[in-house]
């Protein structure tokens, strides 16, 4: 799928509600003041996904998109290593950067991502008017490649665009990193795609 400008500024205002209501959960969870923007949206060919994953070691969280859209796709939460500890950190008020994932980490990656998706998938109902729920989260820990083909080959259906929220998430601590992938299946892209042209068409 080829965004144009109009779909490309519907996508980033879509993933910016996303993130205010993501921003407000993790505030209250981390007890401290958050922001949370999407800077960049991205739709690449499922096939071209290694150009835009790095190969560091990340924790991805997967979830089944559910709700009105049965068996819809996909979405993952994607942090790398030192965005992981660095908010496991802040919620447990401890300093200790410089170690492996542990499964204090695995935990709160989970956590985050259930919160994190949970915000997108209510932006949908608001900004769309669709219902987008996820399901039980999985976790993977590997290098990022490794990770993200190993989700792709679980999947179940027929996948073949993803759409990259890149999210950036800033509070008294420095500025942490991640990314946002959804992977409709095709029938859930093309309503979403109907759904855009719909609602930017005052705006044309």
């Amino acid at each position: 799928m080829e965004l144009d400008p109009i779909q490309k500024d519907a996508l980033a205002e879509f993933g910016n509600i996303g993130a205010a209501h993501a921003a407000t959960t993790l505030s209250q969870m981390l007890m401290s003041p958050i922001e949370m923007t999407v800077p960049e949206v991205q739709a690449v060919d499922i096939a071209e996904m290694h150009n835009c994953i790095s190969n560091e070691i990340s924790a991805m969280v997967v979830f089944q998109i559910q709700g009105e859209v049965m068996d819809g796709g996909y979405i993952v939460v994607s942090m790398p290593r030192e965005t992981i500890i660095q908010l496991t950190n802040q919620m447990l008020g401890t300093t200790d950067a410089d170690r492996e994932i542990n499964e204090m980490d695995q935990s709160a990656a989970i956590e985050i991502g259930n919160i994190m998706i949970s915000a997108f998938l209510d932006a949908t109902a608001e900004l769309l008017g669709i219902v987008m729920l996820p399901s039980p989260p999985a976790l993977a820990i590997d290098m990022g490649h490794a990770a993200f083909e190993s989700i792709v080959a679980q999947m179940a259906g027929d996948v073949n665009d993803v759409l990259i929220f890149n999210t950036e998430l800033t509070s008294k601590a420095p500025p942490v990193y991640g990314s946002i992938y959804m992977l409709p299946n095709p029938d859930l892209m093309q309503q979403l795609s109907s759904m855009l042209e719909r609602l930017m068409e005052p705006l044309t």
